[in-house]
């Protein structure tokens, strides 16, 4: 029995699910608790445990699952009418994180706290140094001076991005901050920094950057020619699909064997890790997202990933 805890109108769920024929599965949203679902945890006092879910008109024994997969949910939503809504939706949060937190089957990236852990920035760069990743010339700082001394130590080739979440709002404005690279005006702008710390990073000639997915034991790399357009050029995330090329990727065996053990070494069964590969042939690390979208790499190379995914949660083991 599979459970898959998302959003509705999540595609790369939808695509998985298709994969997975004959299969016991529920799709289920954490955002629908507690108006339109139940979650129940019970300790019958013989030394058993008894967790259920009713949803859509069924009760699912969660005890019995051999799968979860922690890919979008939502947080719980109150009735719009509870009183003290905050406290009542903090409540059930708790009360459904201790509940997937708990449960003994495999999870798909991870266990949530460890998806929470392998999503820090600063941590992955440690983990990747200690495996022999090439990183570029990091620092994770909040003070002024010395984002001003690497800003010169590197003739001002620098770029910027969020220690890490990347959408904020300001002003009932909702914005998104990608890597972007350090202009003369920001230099104005440094003492801003006490406020908030950044991570700035010396800028790293690419060839194409690489995109490759770990699921369980299989690996999935593509290239994105993110050099072909100025769009793209500091962050293939403003990619345009019909301009910017994807293609499947050769990694070399060594990079590949890194690759590999840096999704086991952070916990996770799944992972999506960003690299650049220098004109000079080089593989740089940059990132990982524990739960990282795949479709667009899917859609463009072939690669397999949403069967490989699906084979995962069928087989109910870590690989």
């Amino acid at each position: 029995m599979i459970l898959v805890l998302t959003s509705d109108g999540d595609e790369h769920a939808e695509r998985v699910v298709g994969t997975l024929a004959g299969a016991d599965v529920t799709v289920f949203d954490p955002a629908r608790f507690p108006v339109a679902a139940t979650l129940e945890i019970g300790h019958p006092g013989d030394g058993s445990t008894v967790r259920t879910l009713g949803h859509g008109g069924r009760r699912v024994d969660l005890d019995e699952l051999t799968a979860i997969w922690y890919r979008r949910p939502g947080n719980p939503v109150a009735h719009p009418s509870t009183v003290a809504r905050e406290h009542v939706e903090e409540e059930c949060r708790v009360m459904v994180e201790s509940l997937w937190d708990g449960l003994g089957c495999l999870k798909v990236p991870a266990s949530r706290p460890v998806i929470d852990r392998a999503g820090r920035k600063a941590y992955q760069l440690e983990v990747a140094r200690r495996l022999g990743f090439e990183l570029p010339a990091t620092l994770i700082t909040n003070d002024p001076e010395r984002f001003l001394d690497f800003y010169v130590q590197h003739e001002g080739r620098v770029i910027t991005k969020p220690v890490h979440g990347n959408q904020l709002e300001a002003d009932g404005e909702r914005f998104g901050r990608f890597a972007a690279p350090v202009t003369p005006a920001d230099l104005g702008h440094a003492d801003a920094l006490r406020l908030c710390p950044v991570i700035v990073q010396a800028y790293v000639p690419k060839r194409v950057e690489v995109r490759v997915t770990v699921v369980g034991g299989e690996l999935f790399a593509a290239e994105i020619h993110s050099q072909v357009s100025n769009h793209t050029r500091y962050d293939w995330r403003h990619y345009d699909p019909g301009a910017t090329p994807i293609l499947a990727h050769d990694l070399p065996d060594e990079v590949s064997r890194r690759c590999l053990e840096l999704v086991e070494r952070l916990g996770l069964c799944y992972g999506a890790i960003d690299l650049i590969l220098t004109p000079d042939g080089r593989h740089v690390f940059l990132e990982i997202n524990p739960n990282g979208q795949f479709l667009w790499i899917e859609d463009a190379t072939g690669l397999p990933i949403s069967a490989a995914i699906g084979e995962l949660l069928k087989s109910g083991v870590k690989r």
